[in-house]
């Protein structure tokens, strides 16, 4: 088994360390709570969200075929000079690829082109594909979640993957008090608004994290597997604390109760129901030499689309249900290897840059106007990188980790990317960010990422030839 930074730990210490810690964070955020109950936002303005309808030609076909074309092939040239030039991985230019074809690049430069390429009638269409995109991308992300790095993650490992949940969750919750009076409105209530906010914060990236270690070659070093092991705990846990938030601000907070309690009974069913059809499926699968088979991949997409539905019906969004879903499956055996295979590639190079080419459309960073609005914006993403950096950084020094490996920790786990796009998306559903501030949350989420490599390759020069051992520099095949 690859080895991590965390060796043997007091275990009655760390317990009664991370019991403080959740208990401190309870009573903060009640505090918080309690601060804002008084602030008043402004009221709704029309045009608060972005809303267009289909004009219900025969054109509209060929407009939407027209727009998937450009956003994939966008997609495509811009990820590879990211990933050749810039030394990013491929998705971050995939992503800055679906905002230049928005309104704050392509439509600030050539609105007619923009509005050719991308004209407001597709954008229900985009959106339903793009959503679907990202239902299936989630099923991959937890059919991808290796169970092994959270059963066998120690409790220093737990206590640093919720220190940098809790840190910026905290942060941004503070942050709301400022902020909810300038960019939220009076159908909103505050504590939904905190927690949102918290919650987009605490988001860490875990696919985009393995790709940056894989293109490091830090997948089995030391930090990596750290790393690795402290981004799925983090990423189970923040899709949990974004159920318990959308149920909330679905239910606003009258019938809160009622949807966190279905949640759990739906959790229950799907790990004493669902998931031992899924581990009996997958033994039969083993037993088998053929391909899996059609039928079977059917019923395997038939319960995922079913579990969606279940927890969007349920008001936690379709996400956790596909998400819940693919945990269930095991990891490594031969049936989600091949759902992998058939799956993924259409669902990376079609669907996704869909979703980022939607969220480009709703983003329209030209809202961020003003001396004012930029600062905030910089305080957004100074907030985020103190709550994700620091919370993980003083956790790993308290875990008895050394400065430039705690440090390299910090700045792997401020990764952000797709996931919190995907979570920002679900905020400006719901009507809980504004566009002004789903546009500042977009930026901080680019910056925060995009400094992952460069900072990280900083760490490496500065730190000495054994510590560099362990963090994997660039072209060394870790130990």
């Amino acid at each position: 088994m690859s080895r991590t930074l965390l060796g043997t730990t007091n275990t009655g210490r760390t317990l009664i360390g991370y019991v403080v810690m959740i208990a401190i964070t309870i009573g903060l955020f009640f505090v918080i709570r309690a601060q804002g109950a008084s602030l008043v936002a402004p009221p709704a303005h029309e045009g608060a969200a972005l809303h267009t309808t289909g004009s219900g030609h025969g054109s509209d076909l060929a407009h939407v075929l027209l727009a998937i074309a450009v956003v994939v092939i966008v997609a495509r040239l811009t990820g590879a000079a990211f990933q050749r030039w810039l030394k990013q991985p491929a998705v971050m230019g995939e992503i800055v690829a679906g905002l230049m074809l928005g309104p704050s690049v392509l439509g600030a430069i050539s609105p007619e082109m923009q509005s050719f390429l991308l004209p407001a009638s597709v954008a229900p269409s985009l959106g339903v594909v793009a959503k679907i995109g990202v239902v299936l991308f989630m099923f991959l992300v937890g059919l991808e979640l290796d169970p092994k790095l959270l059963r066998g993650s120690s409790h220093a490992t737990l206590a640093i993957s919720h220190a940098s949940i809790i840190a910026p969750f905290l942060l941004g919750s503070t942050l709301a008090l400022a902020i909810y009076p300038i960019y939220s409105h009076a159908g909103i209530d505050f504590t939904v608004f905190a927690l949102f906010l918290g919650v987009s914060m605490s988001v860490t990236a875990f696919p985009v994290l393995a790709r940056i270690l894989t293109d490091r070659r830090m997948q089995s070093s030391a930090l990596g597997v750290t790393a690795l092991a402290c981004a799925a705990v983090d990423d189970a846990s923040a899709w949990c604390l974004l159920a318990f938030v959308s149920g909330v601000a679905t239910a606003q907070l009258d019938g809160a109760w009622l949807t966190i309690g279905l949640v759990v009974a739906y959790v229950a069913f799907v790990l004493l129901a669902v998931r031992p059809f899924a581990r009996w499926l997958a033994e039969r699968e083993e037993r088998s030499k053929e391909p899996v088979s059609i039928t079977t991949l059917a019923i395997v997409f038939g319960m995922l689309l079913l579990s969606a539905a279940a927890t969007e019906t349920i008001g936690i969004h379709a996400l956790f249900g596909a998400f819940l879903f693919g945990v269930v499956i095991p990891h490594d055996g031969r049936l989600a290897e091949q759902i992998r295979a058939r799956l993924e590639d259409v669902v990376v190079v079609l669907l996704v840059p869909i979703f980022f080419a939607f969220t480009g459309m709703r983003t329209q960073i030209g809202l961020v106007s003003g001396a004012t609005d930029w600062l905030i914006c910089g305080v957004i993403v100074l907030v985020a990188t103190m709550g994700k950096f620091g919370g993980s950084l003083v956790a790993a020094r308290f875990a008895g980790l050394g400065w430039r490996d705690a440090s390299a920790l910090g700045i792997l786990m401020n990764t952000r990317g797709l996931m919190e796009l995907i979570v920002l998306n679900v905020g400006l559903d719901m009507g809980v960010l504004s566009p002004t501030l789903f546009a500042m949350l977009v930026l901080m989420a680019l910056v925060t990422t995009f400094a992952t490599t460069p900072v990280l390759e900083l760490i490496n020069r500065l730190a000495p030839a054994p510590e560099r051992a362990l963090a994997g520099a660039p072209g060394e095949r870790a130990p």
